[in-house]
């Protein structure tokens, strides 16, 4: 489909069951007919909670006095190993812009990733380079690239980060990245101060015409010491008709039920999957680094975050009719 074909502003705004929980079912019923009744686990590691930049929004921006870690390359390949065991195929590298990630040592790691689990996919979330580093990280073996546009409004953008960062620079990198041949993903919070029903259908329109591999999205959950700390968080059902809406608009792509979802609600992944998503990310980091890694408040790092417990996550997606294959999960073309 296409955003002419679709009544966004009804769909978003509409108050009747009857009418969502249509929009659910065909959004889930186009997911079903392309990657039939499986959900793909992407063990995530979250390598650093240093960063450069200070959003406004972020638990681990450059003003936050907060404990601050890094891995070291033998903490990755431990968690690599770990996640390998359990049956995750695709291992996604996040953090902070951390400058002390230089293209030499992500190489390194790159590689050596790809060399010792060849069947694996490696995704990097680590925010943006210039071209010639994504260049250089997708020779090394980087098959993905996470990067959450965050609002394709730049009125909007300038008012959720500081004014050294540039609307124009994000939507380059997420240009160089597709250029470059990754599999691309981008995103944007849901209820992030200023946002209006006109920025989430600009975010909706960007999307439609950028055609990613990938979409996270996420309820917005405000993080203790930011100047939105008071804000509201995110809607729940917001999101969710974001999720089915996004499916619509392209039946292949690959949708996180994100762990901002399961913070705010017990089962608001397994919603998530009900309106369309098909992908989760259980966290691989070391256990003495999930809490640290806290972009917002009581983001989920233990219980059913926790790769651990992979096997409770694999018994609740089959007690709602789906499997969890063995598998990098790579987006269909």
């Amino acid at each position: 489909m296409n955003m002419s074909s679709l009544d966004i502003d009804y769909l978003l705004t509409t108050s009747d069951p009857v009418a969502v929980d249509n929009l659910y079912e065909q959004a889930a019923a186009l997911r079903d007919s392309v990657y039939g009744h499986n959900i793909f686990l992407r063990g995530l590691i979250e390598i650093s909670n240093h960063c450069r930049n200070n959003c406004l929004y972020c638990g681990i921006r450059r003003e936050l006095k907060t404990q601050r870690y890094r891995l070291t390359k033998e903490q990755i390949l431990d968690c690599c190993h770990t996640g390998h065991e359990l049956g995750f195929r695709t291992f996604v590298l996040q953090g902070g812009e951390d400058a002390w990630f230089t293209d030499e040592v992500l190489c390194d790691w790159v590689a050596e990733i790809k060399r010792r689990f060849p069947d694996c996919a490696v995704t990097l979330s680590l925010g943006e380079r210039g071209r010639e580093s994504f260049r250089r990280l997708r020779e090394a073996g980087a098959d993905r690239y996470l990067l959450r546009h965050e609002t394709a409004d730049a009125t909007h953008y300038a008012r959720l980060h500081p004014s050294e960062m540039s609307f124009e620079h994000r939507m380059q990198c997420l240009r160089d990245l597709r250029d470059l041949g990754y599999q691309v993903g981008t995103g944007f919070m849901v209820g992030s101060p200023y946002q209006t029903l006109e920025t989430l259908k600009k975010d909706l329109a960007f999307i439609a015409d950028f055609r990613p591999e990938m979409v996270g999205i996420g309820p917005f959950i405000p993080a203790t010491g930011t100047p939105f700390e008071q804000h509201s968080a995110g809607s729940i059902e917001l999101t969710l008709r974001l999720i089915a809406i996004l499916r619509l608009l392209l039946p292949n792509a690959l949708l996180p039920a994100t762990t901002a979802l399961g913070t705010l609600h017990p089962t608001g992944r397994e919603r998530a999957i009900a309106a369309g998503a098909n992908v989760i990310m259980p966290n691989l980091s070391p256990q003495d680094t999930r809490a640290l890694y806290s972009i917002y408040n009581n983001k989920l790092s233990t219980g059913s975050e926790a790769a651990e417990t992979v096997a409770d996550i694999r018994a609740r997606l089959k007690a709602i009719g789906f499997e969890t294959p063995v598998d990098r999960g790579d987006f269909k073309r």
